[in-house]
């Protein structure tokens, strides 16, 4: 099972480096899971694999994450402002409310499924939903369906903001702050901002990695509020709250104060990219196409309201604060 885990893991990487797929905003992340799932429903695992996928489910995946904090330092959230943090930080806290409430509440989705859509679509898609998905305790098919959604919302907007550009007459470097405060996915802020140009890539890269950062903030309140401890375990209790995610935010202060070398930088890079693809894999090989489709159209109207409104509410946001 390992050398399928691995050949699907390369296979992922490689197709997010061809041209027209990269320009998609597709990386190795939503490919793997995508292509886990496809050997998942042909080739049903087995007892005897069960034990390579849960490594990687769990294991590579997390440290995947910690390593993709070296991506980040204080040094670049400093150079565009106070005015970023806070735009990110209400990006995501009106998301995750907008998007708990109306997906519990109005179209009745589980608790476990509408806030790893909220997560994806406010933070940073697959990689949000995967750290999440260890404090909900959800199952690898709510995983799969908000993989879903939020990789296809977050692919349509990247052929958005080049419209979005033309009309409002935005500065480069602007532009890309609302992109990269609104966008899915890392690549998809690395795609849209080519689009635009240079400045603009460079500030959405910036912006969106800010909000990678908060994922932190947002793991804990997760486990200490909304998923505090069910059934038999003592009343009150907070959830367990996995390791990585301070591991994540000790690597972000590290890159801030040690100055790394560029071969360095290059492998952890790399590493990261490679684990996290893996560990996606393994949540794609767990996944069944009828579990995906039981759950209907409803994920699918959450994460198109969320779409609109990280586009226009995000608009109005950084109108305000930039313009």
């Amino acid at each position: 099972m390992w050398i399928h885990l691995l050949l699907i893991t390369g296979s992922a990487v490689a197709l997010a480096q061809v041209p027209q797929i990269a320009g998609l905003g597709l990386s190795a992340l939503p490919l793997a899971i995508l292509l886990g799932m496809l050997y998942g429903n042909l080739y049903p695992t087995k007892g005897n694999d069960e034990g390579a996928v849960n490594w990687c489910q769990r294991r590579a995946l997390r440290l995947g994450i910690v390593l993709f904090g070296f991506n980040l330092s204080l040094q670049q959230v400093a150079a565009l402002g106070w005015q970023l943090v806070l735009v990110d930080t209400l990006v995501i806290c009106v998301v995750l409310a907008v998007g708990i409430g109306v997906g519990m509440r109005l179209l009745g989705l589980s608790r476990e499924l509408a806030v790893l859509t909220s997560v994806g679509s406010a933070v940073c898609g697959a990689a949000a939903i995967a750290s999440a998905e260890p404090v909900a305790r959800a199952r690898e098919q709510d995983v799969a369906v908000a993989v879903a959604t939020v990789v296809l919302f977050g692919t349509l907007a990247t052929f958005c903001y080049p419209l979005i550009y033309s009309l409002c007459g935005w500065e480069e470097s602007v532009f890309g702050i609302y992109i990269g405060s609104t966008v899915h996915e890392v690549a998809q802020a690395v795609a849209a901002g080519q689009s635009i140009g240079a400045d603009a890539m460079q500030s959405a890269l910036v912006a969106k990695l800010v909000r990678v950062m908060l994922l932190a903030p947002v793991v804990v309140f997760l486990g200490s509020v909304l998923f505090r401890a069910r059934g038999g375990e003592r009343r009150g209790a907070s959830a367990p709250l996995p390791g990585f995610v301070f591991g994540f935010a000790l690597a972000v202060g590290l890159n801030s104060v040690l100055v790394l070398p560029q071969a360095l930088q290059t492998v952890l890079q790399l590493a990261s990219q490679g684990l996290l693809a893996l560990g996606m894999a393994a949540l794609g090989v767990k996944a069944r196409w009828r579990s995906i489709r039981s759950a209907g159209a409803r994920p699918l109207l959450l994460s198109s309201l969320l779409f609109l409104l990280l586009l226009g509410g995000g608009f109005v946001l950084n109108a305000y604060f930039y313009r």
